[in-house]
């Protein structure tokens, strides 16, 4: 079976559980990880045939994928930011969406009238390491560290700092519980989070394969305190930012006003929400004065 053939009949394979073009970018996704090839050599040799293992490669992500598990998981990485990032049941996987907060937080950093060395960052609930990561490796000077109460995560982290070439400070640590004596004396030019957002109602709203196969403690919160964490973290970055310091979140997109006033309440000012490339309010930026 050529290159071209076997492409097809995956695609036609999982064509009832995705839809076509989905299930056209699970296709090449699956041959450029098991091909090793471009899209450029791919194409120039799509006509040849595939070599058996290649072909027992595919047919064994074909059938983890009919399973409902995730491509990404399934191969064990995915692409953030233009980096790659190794991932599995221990962390969430990267949405674009959260390539924007990493966009928004570079554009940030290098707006501050300060010696970039000098520059600390903390990011709190931190998973595949994917926000510190990318940020480092795009604005290198400052220091970044990283909190996460997974030591699964972290152990992905730390694998995703040492793949990128980055060096990141990483912690265990409990966002929900006093962190002061964690990181003692330092204060921090950015804070920025990721947190779980999404109310246990809105669980039918997702996806089977992200409740089915993603870590529930990085994506749920009651709905009794849907901001339980941007609690604790507002609460830690009135204590921890440099007074011209800048706080930045990733949000549900339900709760933007709702999260907007508890940063009022929690004593931040000038805060902005932002909308996602698909016009949902997804994230905010605060400072103390």
């Amino acid at each position: 079976m050529t290159y071209s053939e076997a492409e097809k009949s995956f695609i036609d394979n999982i064509s009832t559980l995705y839809d076509p073009l989905e299930a056209k970018s699970l296709a090449w996704l699956s041959m450029n990880h098991v091909s090793k090839l471009e899209r450029a050599k791919y194409l120039s040799i799509k006509n040849e045939e595939m070599p058996a293992e290649h072909m027992q490669a595919l047919y064994n992500i074909q059938n983890e994928l009919a399973s409902g598990r995730p491509l990404q998981y399934i191969i064990g990485e995915t692409e953030f930011y233009g980096l790659i990032f190794l991932v599995n049941p221990d962390v969430l996987i990267p949405r674009p969406e959260t390539e924007e907060l990493v966009d928004w937080a570079l554009i940030t950093l290098r707006g501050i009238e300060k010696d970039p060395v000098d520059l600390k960052i903390l990011d709190i609930g931190t998973g595949s390491g994917c926000i510190p990561v990318a940020i480092k490796k795009f604005f290198p000077d400052p220091e970044v560290y990283a909190l996460d109460i997974s030591s699964g995560a972290l152990a992905t982290a730390r694998k995703n700092a040492l793949l990128n070439e980055t060096e990141i400070h990483f912690i265990q640590v409990d966002i929900l519980y006093p962190v002061n004596d964690i990181l003692p004396g330092l204060k921090f030019d950015l804070i920025i989070s990721n947190p779980p957002y999404v109310r246990d109602s809105e669980k039918q709203q997702m996806l089977k394969n992200v409740i089915d196969h993603e870590p529930h403690t990085a994506l749920f919160v009651p709905d009794s305190d849907p901001l339980l964490f941007y609690k604790s973290i507002a609460d830690f970055a009135f204590n921890n930012l440099q007074d011209d310091g800048y706080l930045l979140l990733e949000i549900n997109e339900n709760l933007g006003t709702e999260t907007c006033k508890m940063l009022v309440e929690k004593g931040f000012k000038n805060i902005e929400l932002r909308q996602d490339i698909r016009g949902k309010d997804r994230m905010i930026k605060a400072s103390l004065k």
